[in-house]
């Protein structure tokens, strides 16, 4: 008997639910296309928030695939011509850094972490066999120079100490270079190069496409050891340029202020001169980039909830005509026992179905829109993931629910407020 009568109390439930979300139904279907025009611009809210925080999530991917492997808290040095007479040496003078300098700063700044010197040469041809490869650069590099500009190896190694030791002749050599002369896609190491009459041999293949590069673009370039460069194009003791990074805590800014007045006094140049030292801070660049898509985050989420906002607001004001409209109805209700709260509650759950329903296209359709960009651009060098993460889905629902009960809550209390004797008074 008792369960009987569960069942009876559950049916009662079911059949009220039911009758609750026919009502809503028949409400909203009522005027078709004023429904329709008011979900358009909670649609269309939603989609433009969703597009503009994952496009520019997006671009975001495809700006830091430019930069990938290279290090962040890095900075360089190099030489210029002196403006300023300086102790007996006239104005206009060409200096140059050299192996002593590293000692120098290495021991005056234990803030910098990583120090290594290198040297290029532009415009160098590289042959193999009948296959050649013009308009290459070619660098000299110590092995930790690994840690500022990280190389992509798919084939061999990177230089080390011992081929620094041994002044070996052995190259890695860029993803342009090795389809160029080698296009069967065969193994390179082992082989040996000519490069502008010099034999090197092969260690490794650098598949790294980053656009971000100091002394020539990685896949255009060939690098040999530091001593290898020294002394097969007579650099003797200069230095073309100084890369460091900066230990944890530290800035380049810092750094490079104190590396400015060691490089002065060692070469007497004066202490004014501003324009002898040329630095370049990679650290202050990547903080400009990340500001920047900070600032483009910030301005899709003004638009995107802006444009949202404003069509909760059309919803709100078409659910105060409805109400205006159904006042009689609303009068009749109240008369036969119906409590405020119930059209309270049946007032905002039309504004909530309206607004979730119209949202969860508007989001539907953004995620399409997104996911075919991001197979547009799969095939590309520089891939990009445009979707939004999975928090970010959650976060548009919940604020859909918000907007929705917000935008409701105007119309519900307009709703609530009217008399039953009024109302019919009125009709």
């Amino acid at each position: 008997m008792i369960l009987f009568s569960s069942n009876i109390f559950v049916m009662k439930l079911l059949k009220i639910d039911i009758d609750r979300w026919e009502e809503i139904l028949i409400t909203i279907t009522r005027n078709k296309t004023r429904s329709f025009l008011t979900a358009f611009g909670v649609f269309w809210g939603i989609f433009m928030l969703i597009c503009l925080m994952g496009g520019s999530q997006g671009i975001q991917d495809m700006m830091s695939s430019n930069f990938e492997g290279f290090a962040t808290n890095s900075g360089f040095t190099g030489s210029n011509q002196t403006s300023k007479a300086y102790k007996g040496f006239r104005k206009g003078r060409y200096w140059s850094l050299e192996i002593k300098d590293v000692e120098r700063i290495r021991r005056a700044i234990p803030e910098i972490e990583i120090l290594t010197p290198s040297n290029a040469r532009w415009g160098v041809k590289a042959t193999y066999d009948k296959h050649e490869s013009s308009s290459c650069s070619m660098k000299g590099v110590y092995p930790e120079y690994a840690q500022i500009e990280t190389p992509t190896l798919t084939i061999g190694r990177f230089i080390n100490h011992i081929d620094v030791k041994e002044r070996r002749k052995v190259c890695v050599i860029g993803k342009q270079i090795y389809e160029t002369l080698f296009p069967d896609g065969s193994n390179p190491c082992g082989q040996f190069i000519n490069v502008n009459g010099i034999y090197y041999q092969v260690i490794g293949v650098n598949t790294s496409a980053g656009n971000m590069s100091v002394n020539g673009w990685p896949p255009t370039t060939i690098t040999i050891p530091f001593s290898t460069m020294q002394q097969n194009y007579n650099f003797g003791n200069q230095i073309q340029l100084l890369s460091y990074t900066a230990r944890p805590g530290h800035s380049i800014k810092n750094i490079q202020e104190r590396i400015e007045p060691i490089l002065k006094q060692a070469h007497m140049i004066h202490p004014e001169d501003k324009q002898t030292v040329m630095n370049v801070n990679a650290e202050a660049l990547f903080g400009m980039v990340d500001n920047l898509f900070k600032g483009i985050k910030i301005l899709s989420w003004m638009v995107g909830l802006g444009t949202l906002l404003a069509g909760a607001i059309g919803v709100s004001n078409i659910m105060m005509v409805t109400v205006k409209e159904r006042t009689t109805e609303i009068g009749i209700r109240r008369a036969i026992g119906a409590k405020p709260l119930d059209i309270m509650s049946q007032i905002l759950s039309e504004s909530m179905v309206l607004t979730t329903v119209a949202g969860m296209l508007g989001i539907s359709f953004a995620v399409f829109v997104l996911q075919m960009m991001e197979i547009g651009t799969a095939q590309s060098d520089t891939p990009a993931h445009f979707q939004i993460s999975f928090w970010m889905a959650i976060g548009a629902c919940i604020i859909l629910l918000v907007l929705g009960m917000l935008a409701g809550l105007a119309p519900a209390y307009r709703a609530m407020a009217i008399k039953p004797i009024e109302a019919i008074r009125d009709e």
